[in-house]
């Protein structure tokens, strides 16, 4: 599947914001909507997934497979620095206890002992249980036949929201799972599949759907109403068709610092936390306004981020690769081909 150019800069913006978000938070300002990228992040998902599933042949193991290899060797690797920072005597704050490290490496949601929310060691971490849950689920659907797939992950997700409306408490797995925030991966889904069967708005609908997300946004921002998915989820979704109506007529094309930015997003919104928390420690030290220590923030979060990605993501995901090609080649019975864009 070809590059998609919008989505790709959808994945820089969404990543931006959400290291914008922190910055702020640590530097002494305000930038909540910032945390809106992770609805973003998550519609995307959806669409990605359904587009690989629908466009190349995979199993559900491959899938997994994949997903895993994507996801967890550099999830841990952060998180692993985390573990070091803190027994070093770094992250004064955080504390270890043996069953919050393995919960937070296998992806369980799971109070943190050092300030009872439901997050890993890694904070924005608890967004992969999230992604992790979604690639269950999905693989799950791959074992349908493909005219099944889309109705069963619309019922498993309304049916697990609506148990969490229904049921009074729970334990943190199930406060997670039925969070209404998984429905914004059903989103993408449904988005996905209208933009295989060529049902995109035209271009001008489209641009007006990114105006609107983008005021929405802005409102959302500036009151604090309608603050979480229910609101973000449908803006994120009006804010991914938008594009992707512009994709459709052409409108994109190769912008090479967003390009690279979206290729590097997952390394930026795993990593910039640390980069951004030095800078944090050193604003307390030097008297400088806020927007210098918000901007000096913002770069070192994205330069960790973009370090990371270089010197850690891209290597192990091209051994990834070569691996996956050398079974393609023992093994004929193996689906072949790339994975389309990742998350």
């Amino acid at each position: 599947m070809k590059k998609l150019y919008g989505i790709q800069y959808l994945r820089a913006c969404a990543a931006l914001a959400v290291v914008a978000f922190h910055a702020a938070e640590r530097t002494g300002g305000h930038f909540a909507i910032g945390a809106a990228g992770v609805d973003v992040f998550f519609v995307v998902s959806g669409f990605i997934m359904w587009v690989i599933s629908e466009t190349r042949r995979t199993t559900p193991a491959q899938f997994l497979r994949e997903r895993v290899q994507r996801i967890v060797p550099i999830y841990w690797a952060a998180t692993g620095v985390m573990i070091v920072g803190a027994l070093a005597g770094l992250f004064p704050n955080l504390k270890l206890t043996l069953a919050h490290v393995l919960e937070s490496l296998f992806f369980v949601p799971h109070r943190s002992p050092s300030n009872g929310e439901i997050w890993p060691i890694l904070i924005q971490g608890w967004t992969l249980n999230y992604e992790m849950f979604f690639y269950v689920i999905f693989a799950g659907a791959l074992f349908l036949p493909p005219k099944a797939r889309l109705a069963a992950l619309t019922a498993t997700f309304i049916l697990l929201v609506a148990s969490g409306l229904l049921v009074d408490g729970g334990n943190d797995v199930v406060l997670t799972y039925t969070d209404p925030i998984i429905l914004e991966f059903l989103l993408g889904a449904l988005i996905a599949k209208l933009w295989l069967a060529g049902r995109m708005p035209q271009p001008m609908t489209g641009l007006g759907l990114i105006a609107v997300a983008l005021l929405g946004f802005a409102i959302v921002g500036t009151t604090h109403i309608g603050f979480g998915p229910l609101v973000f989820g449908p803006l994120a979704a009006a804010l991914v068709v938008g594009t992707l109506a512009l994709e459709k007529a052409g409108a994109f094309g190769r912008i090479a610092p967003l390009t690279y930015l979206g290729d590097s997003s997952y390394s930026i919104y795993l990593w910039h936390t640390l980069a951004i928390s030095v800078v944090a420690k050193l604003a307390g030290f030097v008297s400088m306004p806020f927007l210098p220590w918000l901007v000096i923030a913002l770069l070192a979060g994205t330069a960790i981020g973009v370090f990371c990605y270089e010197f850690l993501e891209k290597p192990l995901t091209a051994a990834f690769k070569r691996g996956r090609r050398r079974s393609e080649r023992l093994d004929p019975a193996v689906p072949a081909g790339d994975t389309g864009p990742q998350l």
